[in-house]
């Protein structure tokens, strides 16, 4: 057996194996989660809103893009960018995730972004937003859990790999280069486009926990916990996720942690913990996928090419 076929067995067994674990846990709370589904009245208003913030961080986290790929010297409209960012937005439900940066890559070339530009920018991004999820999730759940002694050097790690990532990418990407066994260079970008993307990647973390706390709330109809508890929760569990790669889109590992950490922070147990965890899967994907697949659909077939816009 071939070492790639090798590979590609270990990644459906690893996944088997987490979402055998994640069903084990729902089973052994189903009739818990039985009786709170029984009393469940959600209030669409309230839903409808934690769709609208969740909508907005998607737009700063496009802008974030865009203002970064024009750090290249390369133009990019908007419209484009927002139409390229939830297209690949799919591929992270591919198991791997490297299918949502090859995808940005390619999307963008096709409307005249250089190769370069549209690997690197991307590659910059993910790894920024990694970063600022981090530093986001350390400053919202350091007073919410039991031992938070971790909490101070778990920032300061944090804060100095954000202030650092300007001369820390370019390392990377040899590293990204040598995994993927393709060029990728990443241009002396200004440090300022960098923190840039740092400021606009940590916005939209801070609204993915505003969004989610607006739907704990609309799905359960009462308040239990704090913003900040919400917040850390959702973003340790969807980092969680994200970094584990053999699993698409997270599935069963944002789920376990999530169930883990609501309890932990006051927001929910038993029964309407499976709730808010089962809930917020299908919340979370409609979201990200339902914009991709309509520009899959109605989107243009052919987009014009964009000329480098001055700064």
């Amino acid at each position: 057996m071939s070492r790639k076929a090798l590979w590609q067995l270990s990644q459906v067994a690893i996944v088997a194996a987490v979402l055998w674990f994640a069903g084990r846990r729902i089973s052994a709370q189903w009739a818990e989660l039985s009786a709170a589904s029984a009393t469940l009245a959600p209030d669409y208003a309230l839903l409808a809103a934690s769709a609208a913030i969740v909508a907005l961080s998607y737009l700063v986290l496009i802008w974030t893009w865009q203002r970064t790929v024009r750090a290249w010297g390369e133009g990019l409209a908007f419209g484009d960018a927002a139409r390229i960012w939830f297209v690949s937005n799919l591929g992270r439900y591919l198991p791997g995730k490297v299918w949502q940066i090859g995808a940005m890559g390619m999307l963008a070339q096709r409307v005249g972004v250089s190769p370069v530009a549209a690997v690197g920018s991307s590659i910059v991004v993910s790894i920024v937003n990694i970063l600022a999820g981090a530093a986001v999730a350390v400053a919202s759940g350091a007073g919410g859990l039991d031992s938070p002694k971790w909490a101070i050097p778990a920032t300061v790690v944090v804060a100095v790999g954000m202030v650092a990532a300007p001369w820390l990418l370019p390392i990377v990407a040899r590293t990204a280069s040598a995994i993927f066994r393709r060029d990728i260079r990443i241009a002396r970008l200004p440090h300022s486009a960098v923190w840039i993307a740092a400021a606009g990647c940590t916005v939209a973390w801070v609204l993915y926990g505003v969004g989610f706390r607006c739907f704990h709330l609309a799905l359960l109809g009462h308040a239990t916990g704090t913003l900040a508890g919400s917040t850390a929760t959702f973003t340790w569990s969807y980092l969680a996720g994200f970094l584990f790669l053999p699993a698409p889109g997270g599935i069963g590992v944002r789920e376990g942690f999530m169930l883990d950490l609501l309890p932990r922070f006051g927001l929910a147990t038993g029964g309407e913990a499976l709730l808010v965890v089962l809930g917020s899967r299908l919340w979370l994907t409609i979201l990200e996928v339902f914009p991709g697949v309509l520009f899959l659909l109605f989107g243009r077939r052919h987009a014009a090419i964009t000329k480098p816009t001055p700064e």
